[in-house]
């Protein structure tokens, strides 16, 4: 079968930011990429590496402090181009530590402020309370759900688009039932699990505009027979909602 195009794959810091599963949603993407007919070639980004010339789709995810720490110096050097290619609508998403970071600023516990990108308008402050659990959001992509587990409580700037509406969980901050962030194409949000197996049409839409981005096309989806995933998102959604 003939490529429909090659898809750049960056996944942002695999060794320091992927400890709840989130490298499985690169996997996840790869696979469906593949699926919808196109070529895609994975980018592991580790600090002090160079980013491919054309990116068309950034993933990263969760870590510990400490591995926040190790990235902070390499974010600052790829700061500006991160920047350049979310305004350019390069589709992004950003899990757990990697969305505190693509927000304005990390506040620890302490007091001590760590400067983020700035590319979603939201602030994170560390506080004692862990929110750990399933999480069920309303997005536009219907119900997407997956696994929490994060101390920082993450507040929206005025005009900020939440990624969805808290149905089950605490999501941004356990007060005002907002989950996420969103800003063109780049997301950010508190949903590990991995959660893009599990929610397919979000992963479609994230591919789409990488699609789109890579070709000059517009996206040329495959059939993807996706039966089974909605079946386990049903059941998850139904145990967590009747349970919250």
């Amino acid at each position: 079968m003939t490529s429909k195009g090659l898809i750049n794959l960056v996944h942002l810091y695999p060794r320091e930011m992927s400890i709840y599963g989130d490298l499985g949603n690169t996997r996840c993407l790869a696979a469906r990429i593949r699926r919808h007919g196109y070529d895609v070639r994975v980018w592991d980004h580790h600090p002090g590496s160079t980013l491919p010339d054309e990116p068309h789709l950034f993933m990263g995810g969760g870590g510990q402090d400490s591995g926040q720490g190790r990235v902070e110096a390499d974010l600052v050097v790829i700061a500006d181009r991160l920047r350049g290619l979310a305004t350019d609508g390069a589709p992004m998403i950003m899990i757990c530590g990697m969305y505190q970071l693509f927000g304005n600023a990390f506040i620890t516990v302490d007091g001590q402020e760590l400067p983020g990108l700035g590319i979603l308008d939201v602030t994170t402050r560390g506080n004692a309370k862990r929110m750990i659990g399933g999480l069920v959001v309303q997005t536009q992509w219907g119900e997407v759900v997956g696994f929490e587990n994060h101390s920082g409580s993450t507040l929206l700037a005025p005009g900020q688009a939440p990624l969805g509406t808290v149905r089950a969980g605490n999501g941004n901050n356990g007060t005002d039932q907002t989950e996420g962030a969103m800003t063109g194409n780049v997301i950010g949000c508190y949903l590990h699990g991995p959660a893009l197996p599990a929610n397919p049409r979000l992963a479609d839409h994230l591919i789409g505009a990488a699609a789109e981005l890579a070709t000059g096309r517009p996206f040329e989806p495959g059939e993807i027979d996706d039966r089974i995933a909605d079946e386990a998102r049903t059941r998850q959604v139904r145990r967590l909602l009747k349970t919250s």
